[in-house]
Formats: C-alpha cells, sequence, structure tokens
C-alpha cells in the first residue's frame, strides 16, 4: 500500500502536485465518456443544479479544460473510475461530450480516496456533513486516527474533531445541515441537547443567526425551563468517542442514581448485525 504520510505537507502541496508524487505512475488521454463510472468513495454527494447548468453552458462553449483524474476500474473490465472531477463529467455528459481529457493514474483505494477529499476540500465544494463523512470513512475504513487526519488534512486536530462531532446529531439535524437550512455553526450549538430537533426547527422557523441562537438557549438555561436539558460534559464525550468508535450514534442517558441506558442508533441490518456479533463474540 502507499504510504499516505510520505512526504506529505496536507492540502498546502495541492491535487496536482499529489498526483506528480513519485510513488503514482500517470499517463495523459483522452477516452469516451461511457467509459467512466462514479467513485464509489466520492465525498460529495451533493451538486448544486445551477453551478452544473452554468458549467455545461462552459463546457459546450470552451470544452473540458481541466482533464478528469480516473483510475483504472478493479472491478469493470474496460472501465475507469472517477477519482476527481465528477461535476466535470456530469456536465459533459448534459453537453453532449463524447470523448473527454483525462489523467490516468495508478492508485489504491486509499489514494483515490485521498486525492478526492483534496480536490474536494481545496475547492470547498463539501457541504459540512460530506467533509464530516469523508474523515470518519478515513478513520473507520482505512486505518487512520484523528490526529493523522489532521496531518494529512492540514488542519487543527480540534477543527477535525469538531466536524465529527455533527455526526453525533440526530439525523433529522444532519440532513438539515446536508441542504443547507441551519449553518455549521447553528450545529455546533445544538450537539449534547436533548431538543435539539425542536430547537433546529425554530431557528429555521425564526431565521435565527448563529448569534441569536446563542442568547436563546443561554435565555433558556438560565429560566430553569425543563424543555431544555443540556448533557453532562463527560457524557457528550463518552457518547462522541463510542459514535466515532462504532459508526453509529450513541445516546447515553445517566441519572442522578447512575442508572439509565445506552442506545445505539443503526442505519441498516449490516450494521445491526456487526453489533450484535461483537456483543456475542465478547460476552
Amino acid at each position: 500500500m502507499i504510504n499516505p504520510f510520505k512526504s506529505k505537507k496536507g492540502l498546502g502541496r495541492g491535487l496536482s502536485s499529489l498526483i506528480g508524487d513519485g510513488d503514482i505512475k500517470t499517463s495523459n488521454d483522452k477516452i469516451s465518456i461511457s467509459s467512466i463510472i462514479p467513485n464509489k468513495n466520492q465525498p460529495r454527494k451533493l451538486f448544486e443544479k445551477e453551478a452544473l447548468y452554468e458549467l455545461t453552458n462552459s463546457i459546450k462553449e470552451r470544452g473540458i479544460i481541466q482533464p478528469l483524474i480516473v483510475r483504472k476500474s478493479d472491478d469493470q473490465d474496460n472501465k475507469f473510475e472517477l477519482i476527481a472531477g465528477e461535476r466535470r463529467w456530469q456536465a459533459a455528459q448534459s453537453a453532449g461530450i463524447h470523448e473527454v481529457p483525462v489523467v490516468v493514474i495508478e492508485a489504491d483505494n486509499l489514494k483515490s480516496l485521498e486525492l478526492a477529499i483534496i480536490e474536494n476540500v481545496q475547492r470547498k465544494d463539501l457541504n459540512p456533513v460530506e467533509e464530516a463523512e469523508s474523515y470518519k470513512n478515513l478513520i473507520e475504513n482505512f486505518g487512520y486516527d484523528q490526529e493523522q487526519v489532521s496531518t494529512f488534512i492540514g488542519k487543527s486536530r480540534s477543527y477535525i474533531s469538531n466536524s465529527l462531532r455533527l455526526l453525533s446529531l440526530p439525523e433529522k439535524i444532519i440532513d438539515m445541515i446536508r441542504h443547507e437550512k441551519i449553518s455549521q455553526g447553528h450545529a455546533k450549538i445544538l450537539i449534547g441537547l436533548d431538543n435539539a430537533v425542536l430547537l433546529a426547527e425554530k431557528i429555521i422557523k425564526k431565521k435565527l443567526s448563529v448569534r441569536q441562537t446563542e442568547s436563546l438557549i443561554r435565555i433558556l438555561k438560565n429560566s430553569g425551563k425543563k424543555d431544555l436539558i443540556v448533557k453532562d460534559a463527560n457524557v457528550v464525550d463518552t457518547e462522541e468517542q463510542l459514535t466515532n468508535k462504532i459508526g453509529m450514534r450513541v445516546i447515553l442517558k445517566n441519572k442522578k442514581d447512575n442508572t439509565g441506558s445506552l442506545t445505539f442508533e443503526y442505519k441498516g441490518l449490516d450494521q445491526l448485525d456487526r453489533l450484535i456479533n461483537i456483543i456475542k463474540s465478547n460476552y
């Protein structure tokens, strides 16, 4: 496997610099657009229709200036998997282009994911949820820890940690962030609140700014209203560690008499089966 940390200085090196790394063999070519398949590890999930429309018109007028980056598919003959440039690929299809310029590189799954993350983060194309999910993918599926992600991305350890914390929020709020109904700043304030969804809905309805949201929560805390429950910092930290470790949202409720419940939220039978097998094999 390619060493992801060899002579690397995070995003500062840039995508073109990483592609030129001596560990990666490259070739330039033009290939049929129908021979390209999406990247299964593509961090970006949402593409703005208006921006795609504008890019489509630009490609019709000027063609594709910057090549797509691809690698040979490891499970489909005569196909190439996208590493970087999915927006250009989609726009080229809409523009009726039959052949596109590409840079074909030899890269394993880790290097493919690294390059895809780098391109999207550098272009600021990822929404906060997609960015957090990218870091989670590196940690869960490629053996990174937060310190290594921090070094690779070129951002502080606290930045990575705060990004991952967004994924501990209820799925309804995560979807609000994903579709830009609330900002990352709003979301950070809601972490650890049992009634976070209700507050998020109020933020949207009242069009509250981040500062106004902070003030609202401060007022609710000071007024002693029972509808705002703030969890102990140790409980929140434990939830985050377990969530990051097992890849499922974990909810810990501890009462004053130290009784309570530990809840795991799974998103498919594969996650449920994995959790059951872990419990069976250890108890």
